[in-house]
């Protein structure tokens, strides 16, 4: 048996290995496959006792993985609800053994839904993603602020143009405004075009403008807003794991030492790669400097030769 120094690291060694996370999202998976498979009315009459007791060893497997991991902590467990992600994981597994939660299948289901979605917990990269989209959140809001306030003025000058040759498009500004919606994936729009042709023959530049405007330059400034979150947020979850590998340095957790060189290393040579990025960028902006004003002194020599 292990002294109890060393066992918070064994805790710690298990939960950080990837065989662990790969063990954890296995049940997960099976999880899911299983709230699917009570979807199905002839497959619940027939094997609904089997699936219950998969989904109960599901849940007892969630409960090690949880206690393996608050262990990990040491000396300090309560270190372990400082995460936003670890608190919802024990949240959504301690309300599996919440009184009366049985008699309420919907609720039931939703508590087991929950734990399917453990799986961004468990994944690095996806919760990257997940960060990534509730930060740009705000940035999106606004777009879609500014989304709805082109709609409508667009709205208000198709109404002008169309309410009385195409009514069922243009009627009202809620209908034009609706209309301009569907437009926005421009699934509608050559029809719109068509019609909007038949009555004015210059229409299409109404038509083209709000495509150029609404569709493509909102959807790239879009993109740009998802990538500037996602950047963010990578940077704050290697940030997290710096914090979290000092803080292990500090308490001298052997474990933990182990792996910090190669994780220090990985980050410096990161840290590397984007220094030499940025520098290739510079000299290929020098050498474009250089071969503009290179030129332009040769066509001022010409000019002085030729004069």
């Amino acid at each position: 048996m292990s002294s109890p120094r060393l066992l918070p690291n064994t805790f710690a060694r298990i939960a950080a290995s990837d065989r662990f996370a790969a063990a954890v999202f296995v049940v997960i998976l099976v999880n899911a496959v299983v709230l699917g498979l009570e979807t199905y009315s002839k497959l619940e009459a027939r094997y609904g006792q089997l699936l219950a007791v998969v989904n109960d060893a599901c849940l007892g497997l969630f409960v090690i993985e949880l206690a393996i991991r608050i262990a990990a902590y040491g000396r300090r467990p309560l270190d372990f609800f400082r995460s936003g992600w670890n608190v919802f994981d024990f949240v959504v597994i301690a309300a599996g053994f919440t009184p009366g939660l049985g008699r309420d299948t919907t609720i039931l289901r939703l508590v087991r839904l929950a734990r399917v979605i453990r799986v961004v917990t468990v994944l690095p990269d996806l919760r990257i993603l997940v960060v990534a989209v509730g930060r740009s959140i705000p940035a999106i809001a606004s777009l879609g602020v500014l989304v709805l306030l082109l709609i409508y003025v667009y709205g208000v000058v198709g109404w002008l143009l169309f309410h009385q040759q195409i009514p069922q498009r243009w009627d009202d500004i809620g209908t034009s405004m609706l209309n301009l919606f569907v437009m926005l994936s421009l699934e509608n729009l050559p029809d719109n075009l068509r019609e909007g042709m038949a009555v004015h023959s210059w229409s299409w530049i109404y038509f083209v403008s709000y495509a150029l405007m609404a569709s493509f330059l909102m959807l790239n400034i879009l993109i740009g807003v998802v990538i500037n979150s996602l950047e963010e947020a990578r940077a704050i979850e290697h940030r997290r794991e710096r914090e979290a590998r000092m803080a292990a340095r500090a308490e001298g957790d052997e474990t933990a030492e182990a792996g910090l060189a190669l994780a220090d290393a990985e980050d410096q040579a990161a840290m590397i790669g984007d220094r030499l990025s940025a520098l290739r960028d510079a000299l290929e902006d020098l050498e474009d400097q250089l071969r503009s004003s290179d030129g332009r002194g040769r066509l001022v020599s010409r000019d002085r030769t030729s004069g």
